[in-house]
């Protein structure tokens, strides 16, 4: 309904677009093209094509089109002369097809929106670690409470995050990255108006739900637009966007919390560490405007046999990238190889109800991630996410709640220069404001929050590193190494004896880490093929999810319990899970299957 919509209220901007593309003046249009294979992509809906094995959407009886399939889509290599047109035409690959488009002003545009879509998810996942000091108070939150807390938004994008990525390899990544980022926002809007400890809960966890499905579609979508030599750098850059939404939430929390802004009445508050979810609402209501000026990846609508629909978006990038027309797009014909075939004819089984198919497509892609051959790579992507994972998020949520501790332990001892982290938990849990006697207190120095700041930004230059040798040194180098020095950082805490020990430690864990998130997030999304890329990405986001939930709750337990537990069982994790990389294929370079 907002596509069709969407349609009516831009019809005149297509009409415009093809006039300018036709008298070669598309460059004052900079998402001319865009815009026109985003609106076209309906007019092409029901130009199915019909295969040897069935026709498509169980339409019709069966018939043998194999010479309808080599007209349509094309046999063999070559090119020629195209009469009607007056152009060289050629047939190609997929790979060959997105490399003629060229590569420029559309792939910057789409780096823009959906490294937004990646900003939002980070800024609503780490929110809640800025918060916890203030809301303590407000919403009677313990160290095993607020371990919860930070979980319930990870047991959501666990729920989500299967549903999602099933349904996006069924009925498109588009439409369903615009729902989550519509439902994300809402669920954000009303939990920071959320009065209680257990209604904050229940929307959290529907946040976590929408967020679930943003990363295992995000980056299949963003990688099937992209040409093999520029696909890690890349998609490295988009990890970059992570760390810009961390930067972004520090320095928003720095802006916002400490003011004190906001009402209380013995009914109802409404206080400056709501407003601040309320501001980290906005990014998603942008995303789901700007992604309806995105069109279909091309590579998913030829999984799903659109061969037209695939062909149109790629005149539409071309257009975009060289301001030319679309008729001198090169490529006439797309080529289908003996893989695609199969799927393609997969597509064919006769479901008349559409919501059966998506089910049935649903409950197959599922079925296939875990069968041969496909089934090695569903268990270490599951493996090293879950380990990785515990952490990331296991300490990287706890950062600010312990630049807070060791700001509380500083003012009570002012004569005291050194203190293990141990030593502080043990002062904070056992006389101070986390111990029964203590007084709750929501007031947190700016020092935390400028801590904060300087630990997220510290990740700045590593992503810009990933970004400049991930196609040059490989994902499997950068996963090692990330995850070695993660985890020798993480053991490095224990021996931490003063507050700028610790933020020097935090810093370098930042830093290292999101290397190690970039490397991840390139390979995972790469070894899967594109039918079940979606629903793959969705499972190993599930194991991440997971260790993130038990992250947030063996570190919340254990700091308090036994704390130098937490370091070492982090450090064990993630360098053992970073190996088990060195099983997957190498990726670097190589064409998407």
């Amino acid at each position: 309904m907002v596509e069709g919509d969407t349609d009516q209220n831009l019809s005149k901007y297509t009409d415009v677009k093809d006039d300018r593309v036709a008298n070669g003046d598309s460059k004052d249009h900079p998402l001319a093209g865009v815009v026109a294979v985003s609106l076209h992509e309906k007019s092409l809906a029901n130009q199915q094509l019909s295969l040897p094995h069935g026709p498509l959407n169980g339409a019709g009886e069966r018939a043998i089109v194999s010479k309808q399939l080599e007209a349509k889509v094309g046999s063999g290599g070559g090119g020629g002369a195209d009469p009607e047109r007056g152009a060289y035409s050629i047939k190609a690959d997929f790979e060959q097809a997105i490399e003629l488009t060229g590569y420029g002003r559309f792939h910057y545009i789409l780096l823009a929106i959906c490294g937004l879509v990646s900003t939002s998810e980070e800024m609503d996942v780490i929110s809640m670690s800025f918060i916890l000091p203030s809301a303590q108070c407000d919403l009677d939150l313990n160290t095993q409470s607020k371990g919860w807390l930070n979980s319930i938004i990870f047991i959501g994008m666990m729920f989500g995050a299967y549903v999602w990525g099933s349904v996006a390899d069924s009925l498109g990544r588009k439409k369903v990255l615009i729902v989550i980022s519509i439902m994300n926002a809402f669920c954000i809007v009303a939990s920071s108006f959320s009065q209680t400890y257990e209604v904050f809960m229940v929307f959290r966890f529907l946040n976590g739900v929408a967020l679930g499905g943003s990363g295992p579609v995000i980056w299949p979508y963003f990688a099937e637009f992209q040409p093999k030599s520029k696909r890690g750098s890349m998609l490295s850059f988009m990890a970059a966007f992570w760390t810009i939404g961390n930067l972004l939430v520090a320095g928003l929390a720095w802006l916002i919390i400490p003011t004190g802004i906001g009402i209380t009445t013995p009914a109802f508050t409404y206080n400056s560490w709501r407003i601040f979810l309320l501001v980290c609402s906005i990014p998603s209501f942008i995303v789901a405007a700007l992604l309806l000026y995105l069109p279909e990846s091309p590579k998913f609508l030829l999984s799903q046999g659109k061969i037209d629909e695939a062909l149109a978006i790629f005149r539409g990038i071309y257009v975009t990238n060289t301001g030319k027309s679309k008729d001198q797009y090169p490529v006439r014909e797309l080529l289908i190889d003996d893989k695609l075939r199969e799927e393609l004819e997969a597509v064919t089984k006769p479901i008349k109800n559409k919501y059966k198919r998506m089910l049935y497509d649903i409950l197959d892609n599922s079925k296939q991630v875990f069968m041969s051959p496909i089934l090695k790579f569903t268990v270490i992507s599951i493996t090293i996410n879950f380990t990785f994972h515990i952490g990331y998020y296991g300490l990287m949520m706890w950062f600010p709640e312990l630049f807070n501790r060791f700001d509380e332990f500083t003012r009570a001892h002012p004569g005291v220069e050194d203190a293990s982290v141990c030593q502080v938990t043990d002062y904070v849990v056992g006389m101070g404001s986390h111990s029964q006697t203590g007084v709750c207190s929501a007031t947190i120095p700016s020092t935390v929050f400028m801590e904060s700041l300087i630990t997220v930004a510290a990740a700045l230059p590593a992503n810009i590193i990933a970004v400049l040798g991930m196609d040059r040194l490989g994902r499997k180098f950068f996963l090692v190494f990330s995850t070695m020095a993660a985890g020798a950082c993480s053991a490095s805490m224990y021996f931490v004896t003063n507050q700028h020990q610790n933020l020097a430690v935090s810093a370098v864990f930042s830093g290292v880490i999101s290397m190690g998130n970039a490397s991840l997030d390139c390979l995972i999304t790469e070894v899967f093929p594109t039918n079940l890329r979606a629903t793959g990405v969705a499972i190993s986001m599930v194991a991440a999810r997971l260790g993130g939930i038990i992250g947030n709750v063996v570190i919340a337990t254990l700091l308090d319990l036994y704390c130098p537990a937490p370091t070492f069982i982090v450090a064990v994790l993630l360098a053992g899970g970073g190996l088990m990389c060195l099983f997957l294929p190498n990726t670097t370079r190589t064409a998407l299957s």
